[in-house]
């Protein structure tokens, strides 16, 4: 966490370059808000499509993850664009690469099991990624996706998107939040939100939140949960 009590100048500087540096910037909006129930500070609405081969087989996972407005507006300060109120995608371009190069520290948020046994090394580099600006909610959304390493077909496949050290919350979409794309019509999916499986637990101060890591696990009992069974 960045040290609240840095000289102006020094601390200008270092926001200005975290707006283009993505988590790092997380750190810097976390710092500015100060308060001692602070987390999470960053809220993140998704929808998900896990992506399917002719033979069945599940190739990878597509993203589209909408910033709160707060946040987004954070983000985008000082970028420029040619019309007002509003950026383009190619505008956004710069952005959308850290922030997918970004979140590879953090594991892209997305877990897979595969038949129960979780695969730490799942995912390969994202595909496909750009930043889209909505002008008229004043929001940000990140769109990439997450291919397997090798595709994936088995029985149960499940998939958590959450953040280990809540320090951004994941809620998935109120309607149609997960879809299947190309899968077998035998497939069945199940979605599973926080809590819905179990109450999670209350949260600690701030001060335990600045300790943990991006390998820190506490934010698990907050994840969304996407589960197929196939034949």
């Amino acid at each position: 966490m960045e040290n609240e009590h840095l000289g102006g100048d020094t601390r200008q500087a270092r926001m200005i370059y975290r707006l283009i540096t993505f988590f790092a910037v997380l750190i810097s909006f976390g710092g500015m808000i100060g308060r001692a129930d602070a987390h999470p500070h960053v809220w993140v609405t998704m929808t998900e499509e896990l992506l399917y081969a002719p033979d069945g087989s599940v190739t990878g996972v597509r993203h589209a993850w909408t910033f709160d407005d707060m946040f987004s507006a954070f983000a985008i300060q000082g970028l420029e664009h040619k019309t007002k109120d509003t950026f383009t995608r190619e505008e956004l371009a710069p952005l959308a690469k850290v922030n997918v190069e970004s979140l590879k520290e953090y594991g892209y948020f997305t877990y897979a099991k595969v038949n129960g046994k979780r695969d730490k090394d799942a995912f390969d580099e994202p595909l496909d990624y750009w930043l889209a600006y909505d002008p008229k909610d004043a929001v940000l959304t990140l769109h990439f996706t997450l291919p397997f390493k090798a595709p994936v077909k088995a029985q149960t496949l499940d998939i958590e998107v959450y953040d280990g050290t809540y320090f951004v919350d994941f809620a998935l979409a109120e309607k149609e939040p997960v879809s299947l794309v190309g899968a077998p019509q035998a497939c069945k999916l199940a979605v599973a939100r926080p809590g819905e499986s179990g109450a999670a637990a209350s949260k600690p101060g701030e001060a335990f939140f600045n300790n943990l890591t991006p390998g820190s696990n506490f934010g698990a009992q907050y994840s969304n949960k996407i589960s197929v069974k196939c034949p």
